[in-house]
């Protein structure tokens, strides 16, 4: 019986990547543990797919050290390539072909011989919910459809390791739900899986996950230590006129942040305030607050408080 995977599956000290006078990846330490999701959450352009395609073999890092899955990199990277999966933000099978055909495409790559390969299709397939559609040519799919057949085919030699970049960018709220129902089917099984998202949503499902701006890893951790350590509470407020308001709020030195969400603003106040309504509610603030409440943290507020996304807003980091 193979024994459990315990050491961490990734590894990097000092991961960098620049390119010509852009540094993309700046000294980002990561350790990613076996049998867990890991997610990168960071907007469009902050380093994520850099990352992914260092982690992979797939472009030489500037500087730092990686080790994935026992492997050291780049000197490793041919033979690490048929141990992970990996999934790109835009679909890369081929719409010509045939669901079947593309694994069975995929399949040959990997090396799978005949019989393998067919076992493994068709199980595919079921899990999937591919089977009706065996013959259907890719290009003639819906985006969930082609996101599940992109996924078949990432995993259809079994890898010890997933790597899923931006994969749910395309298709609707239900599908992603589905989706990543089907991660922690895999996850299950044994696999572990690092995930780039800009969802927030998403990004709460993943066991750990780092914040990444400009190339730069800004927090790191579980989604409730990074909700517990984020420096700052959160007020939700009723007013008349929320949007001058909110130009009032966000001048204040404690307040973070303001931002409209409905009929209510989300204010996040620096933790250095004991008690942020009572505070709030001494404020000569106009309109008046007609309510004030204290509410649960969430990811968005974390990503507010960790990044420059709150800049512009009048309020100070805490």
């Amino acid at each position: 019986m193979t024994e459990p995977v315990t050491d961490p599956v990734i590894e990097a000290r000092g991961l960098t990547r620049r390119f010509g006078d852009l540094t993309a990846v700046d000294a980002l330490d990561l350790t990613v543990e076996p049998r867990t999701i890991y997610g990168f959450l960071g907007p469009n352009g902050c380093g994520k797919t850099t990352t992914v395609r260092m982690l992979t073999g797939l472009l030489t890092p500037s500087a730092g050290r990686v080790r994935v899955l026992g492997h050291q990199l780049p000197r490793d990277a041919e033979r690490l390539k048929r141990q992970i999966g990996y999934m790109t933000q835009k679909f890369s099978l081929y719409d010509d072909l045939t669901v079947a055909e593309n694994l069975g495409f995929v399949a040959e790559i990997y090396g799978l011989g005949h019989r393998v390969a067919r076992q493994r299709i068709d199980a595919l397939l079921s899990t999937y919910a591919l089977e009706p559609m065996r013959n259907r040519r890719a290009g003639r799919m819906s985006g969930g459809q082609r996101q599940r057949l992109a996924l078949a085919a990432a995993t259809i030699h079994e890898p010890a390791l997933l790597f899923l970049d931006e994969p749910t960018s395309a298709v609707d709220p239900e599908n992603r739900r589905d989706f990543w129902e089907r991660l922690f089917d895999l996850v299950d099984a044994g696999a572990s899986i690092l995930v780039s998202t800009h969802y927030m949503d998403e990004a709460e499902r993943c066991h750990r996950l780092a914040i990444m701006e400009s190339g730069h890893k800004r927090a790191d951790g579980s989604p409730d230590e990074l909700m517990a350590a984020m420096g700052a509470q959160v007020v939700e407020v009723e007013a008349p006129n929320l949007r001058a308001l909110k130009q009032r709020l966000s001048a204040l030195p404690e307040v973070i942040s303001a931002a409209q969400l409905g009929s209510r603003l989300r204010v996040l106040v620096a933790d250095r305030i004991h008690d942020p309504v009572a505070w709030l509610r001494t404020q000569p603030l106009e309109p008046v607050p007609t309510a004030l409440e204290s509410a649960r943290p969430s990811l968005e507020d974390v990503f507010v408080t960790s990044t420059g996304s709150h800049v512009g807003t009048g309020g100070q980091r805490a």
